[in-house]
């Protein structure tokens, strides 16, 4: 019998599906796993146990689905919304706002059923949701605990003048024409111009030297910048001068000619009362499209307003922009994803939107061209770097469509290719991404686990991993950025606690163990989890959304029996300082079998038996490996700590005897964390024994 020792480097290939265990060829296979659950694959090629959750509150209803979205005002001020039934809460650092002794709450036009399907974009403190089943809405943010959410009004403003504008005559000789006159009215706040008011014709023959019309406005409305004055000629009303208060009260019309190539606005009414369903932004200006009634149409406000929807006639270029996607089959468009050019994502294809012989896009250079023709589902898309990742309409899988120069044009790809068991026959429901301190992109599956693929495409890393959270199931998940190093993914856990089940609003912890004397007691690995710091405690308090649950206790870094949750608190062995508990967390990896590159069938078709493990960790304790999940040995490090005290952690190599199996074609081996304790590996060796 031959014995080798093969030599693990990387696991930032990240989890591999069954079906792809016979491509031994594939780069990525030297760097796969087989099972990677609740471990997470570093960029560098380290597997590391996932930090737990903190229990951050309870959902307003456990009966109706709630949903999370980021809201970023700066670098140090984020918050993460629960968007539920007819409310909106907010959550910050680990906390929900309060307000009187209750969470503060918006109430919100949308149910429970509608909240997985709205779409958002923020820009400054305004994020505005869409959902084609409600008008569009805007959330702003007064203060810190003032937020107001109400309708987009895309009417212009035009209130406030039309009774003291008005248009007299002064004549030498009898008049025989008849004048008419439109005033408009440019809100100072920004710029915003007033749909036209027409005012009384008047008679006169400006022909005649001497006569003319004065135009007039009395009563300056507060918040006026000005007035601008049309003179109506062949039919449309033409630009003649304005009006800016006590310096210039009037315009006299001398037999003014008219510029006719600036006329007033005119005011695009489809989107009063016809929804759109995604929203965002691009080249100054707030983009919609797909309404129920007009799937296929997009609207983008006129250039640098957030929400007018007016046009002229002739066109102008800072009108706004309404077109209709001409195409094969009449597919709603679902998104709309500002990169290096505008894509319009529906459930059959993906289209780009640029301009034509133009710098920017305009009413007169819009272009729209197919670039492929995979389809979007209904979940918001992400945008990381210079790609967009999208959900797939039908297959369940995570799609990635970036600009390629070579094919002149953005070609989409399928991330999810190589770990297929966790996607086909599936859905993603939600997304989101984490920039720091590694990049994570989040997906929530349909069938209540959350998984995450560690993603740096520059350097090939698109590494997947599978996360699983006890008596629980994933519904959706955001990412704050709270800290100048770390994104905080929030997360929905619809659990069953107690017998009865309840939605919990719940943070990702730190994955930073701390710093000495007692580095262990800072660790946070389980989930729906409560952490006191409060020295001389001798009973860990705030657990009652655990209440009658057994949980897995830190005291001060030393792991304590597992003890059910009474009157809302564990007991503790003496006076501690730091304490921790929550639902218990397994976390393991598994390699894939065995290929080595010295035999001509790449040691398939041998019986195969691993017997000792060389494991390279990091910061690590609690270390357990074996052939299966229920034969396994524990590394002992504890040497020369005091009793009851936490055994100091380990960064080093260390052998770790394991009880063999012999396998036909495997040799394949777990790494296991099922202590709430961190693990990290570097790198493994593992003594193989072929048979014949």
């Amino acid at each position: 019998m031959a014995v080798q020792r093969l030599y693990y480097r990387s696991f930032a290939g990240g989890k591999v599906s069954r079906e792809l265990w016979g491509r031994i060829d594939d780069g990525k296979y030297q760097t796969g796993l087989a099972e990677c659950v609740n471990f997470m694959v570093r960029p560098t090629g380290a597997a590391e146990n996932r930090p737990g959750t903190q229990f951050v509150a309870f959902a307003k209803y456990h009966d109706r689905p709630c949903r999370l979205i980021p809201f970023t005002f700066s670098t140090d001020q984020s918050m993460v919304l629960e968007l539920g039934h007819q409310y909106v809460r907010f959550h910050t650092m680990g906390q929900t706002l309060m307000l009187g002794g209750q969470p503060y709450e918006v109430a919100a036009p949308w149910t429970g059923d509608m909240v997985k399907d709205i779409h958002h974009v923020q820009s400054a403190d305004v994020v505005t949701l869409v959902h084609p089943g409600m008008p569009p809405q805007e959330l702003r943010r007064l203060g810190a605990a003032h937020w107001e959410l109400a309708p987009i009004d895309f009417v212009p403003p035009n209130a406030g003048f039309s009774a003291g504008a008005a248009a007299t005559t002064a004549a030498g000789m009898p008049p025989s024409m008849s004048y008419a006159y439109a005033v408009t009215r440019i809100r100072d706040a920004d710029g915003a111009e007033s749909l036209p008011v027409e005012l009384p014709a008047v008679t006169n023959n400006l022909f005649i030297t001497g006569n003319k019309n004065t135009i007039t406005v009395t009563d300056f409305a507060a918040g006026t910048r000005e007035y601008l004055v049309y003179k109506l000629q062949g039919g449309s009303f033409g630009y003649i001068g304005r009006i800016a208060g006590a310096s210039k009260p009037s315009v006299v019309d001398d037999n003014i000619a008219p510029d006719m190539g600036r006329t007033p606005p005119r005011y695009d009414p489809t989107l009063a009362d016809n929804w759109p369903s995604a929203v965002s932004y691009f080249e100054q200006r707030r983009v919609f499209a797909g309404p129920a009634r007009a799937p296929q149409n997009v609207w983008m406000t006129r250039s640098g307003t957030e929400s007018e929807v007016t046009y002229s006639v002739p066109v102008r270029d800072d009108d706004r922009i309404a077109f209709r996607v001409a195409a094969r089959e009449v597919n709603a468009i679902r998104h709309v994803v500002p990169l290096s050019s505008l894509l319009l994502l529906t459930s059959s294809a993906e289209w780009r939107l640029t301009s034509v012989n133009s710098d920017a896009v305009t009413p007169t250079s819009v272009a729209v061209k197919p670039q492929s023709y995979v389809g979007a589902s209904n979940v918001q898309p992400l945008v990381v770097g210079s790609s967009a990742l999208f959900g797939a309409a039908r297959g369940g899988h995570l799609h990635e469509i970036g600009y390629n120069w070579q094919a002149q044009g953005f070609v989409v790809g399928d991330l999810s290719i190589r770990n297929a068991d966790d996607f086909d026959l599936k859905a993603v429901v939600d997304l989101a991404y984490c920039k720091a301190p590694y990049p994570v992109v989040w997906a929530v599956s349909s069938n209540g686990k959350l998984l995450g693929m560690t993603y740096v495409p520059e350097q090939q890393v698109g590494g997947w991993h599978t996360h699983e959270t006890l008596n629980g199931e994933f519904e959706s998940i955001c990412s704050a950025a709270e800290y100048d190093f770390y994104d905080m993914p929030y997360v929905v856990v619809k659990r069953t606690l107690g017998g009865k089940v309840r939605r919990c609003i719940e943070r990702l912890g730190w994955r930073v163990v701390g710093t000495a004397p007692i580095e262990p007691a800072y660790a946070y690995f389980m989930d729906c989890a409560v952490s006191r710091n409060e020295p001389g405690q001798t009973a860990l308090c705030g657990l009652e959304h655990l209440e009658g649950e057994q949980v897995s206790i830190l005291a001060d870094g030393v792991v304590l029996k597992p003890q059910r949750v009474v009157c809302g608190q564990v007991k503790l062995p003496g006076p501690t300082t730091i304490a921790t508990a929550g639902l218990p967390i397994k976390a393991f990896i598994r390699t894939l079998p065995v290929a080595v590159g010295n035999d001509p069938a790449f040691g398939q078709g041998r019986m195969k038996n691993v017997n000792k493990l060389w494991l390279r960790v990091h910061r690590s304790s609690s270390i357990k490996a074996g052939p299966t999940l229920e034969q396994l040995r524990e590394y002992k490090q504890r040497t020369t700590e005091p009793y009851g005290a936490p055994p100091e952690l380990i960064s080093e190599e260390i052998e770790l005897p394991i009880d063999g199996a012999w396998e036909q074609g495997g040799g394949q081996v777990y790494v296991v964390q099922s202590q709430p304790l961190p693990l990290t590996v570097l790198g493994m060796t593992a003594e193989v024994v072929f048979g014949s």
